[in-house]
């Protein structure tokens, strides 16, 4: 399916990074009911002008969310994200689309800024998560697979924060009502950490092997919480539509 054959079940996905595909939140979704619909904007694939899918899904890469003579594709992922921001269109991003929402919706992102973090990673769910459609009833410390180096500086006015952890405050938050933003990578699985640069990991004092064998570990717990965030991001969706 291309992005030109929008239908009230799909969700628009846009990948910023070859190694950054949508992971297991791809056939997540499509198992309960939302089909993506892949834009490889890192390869050249055009970026719609306008948001005509159910959901905008805005996924992990190495850059900032204004980082445009970079990665040229992001101007038109903002306006996608300010479309269904100003819409009430469901929105999840990871990591880079995580950032870009903050940004967009009025918040601050900075390079290199603060603790980098790597592989499996406790969070914390904050008071706020209590009442979210996605977050509510988690387990209090579940684990989710980080990488990365920038950071959110500050949420946007209004943005409910909904998880924390030690090295990076804003974790996850929601925008109004149908647009959440996470750091960590809900779609990851540990057999991914094998594929990382371990030149990058060593610089900032990671050993790549102990990352995976640490997340391997964890993976259970963290596909049980993820995928039932998945789900519930699909029922958002197909309530919206």
């Amino acid at each position: 399916m291309t992005a030109t054959t929008a239908t009230a079940t799909t969700a628009l996905v846009i990948q910023n990074f070859p190694r950054g595909g949508p992971g297991r939140w791809a056939p997540w979704l499509a198992a309960a009911g939302v089909t993506p619909v892949l834009v490889r904007a890192y390869d050249g694939e055009p970026v719609p002008r306008r948001l005509d899918h159910a959901a905008l899904l805005v996924l992990g890469g190495g850059y900032l969310p204004d980082e445009d003579d970079r990665a040229p594709w992001l101007a038109p992922t903002r306006a996608l994200a300010r479309q269904a921001l100003d819409e009430g269109t469901p929105y999840f991003g990871i990591c880079l689309g995580g950032q870009l929402l903050a940004q967009v919706a009025g918040g601050e992102v900075r390079g290199e800024h603060g603790r980098p973090e790597f592989g499996s990673t406790p969070l914390r769910l904050r008071p706020d998560s209590a009442g979210d459609p996605l977050f509510s009833g988690l387990p209090p410390r579940p684990t989710a697979i980080q990488n990365h180096v920038d950071a959110i500086t500050r949420l946007p006015e209004g943005a409910r924060w909904l998880a924390e952890s030690e090295g990076c405050p804003y974790q996850a938050f929601r925008v109004g009502e149908r647009a959440w933003g996470v750091q960590f990578h809900p779609e990851a699985e540990a057999a991914g950490i094998l594929r990382w640069n371990e030149e990058r990991l060593r610089r900032y004092g990671y050993e790549r092997e102990a990352l995976h064998r640490d997340a391997l570990a964890d993976e259970p717990g963290a596909a049980e919480v993820w995928g039932a965030v998945a789900g519930r991001f699909a029922g958002v969706v197909r309530r919206a539509g």
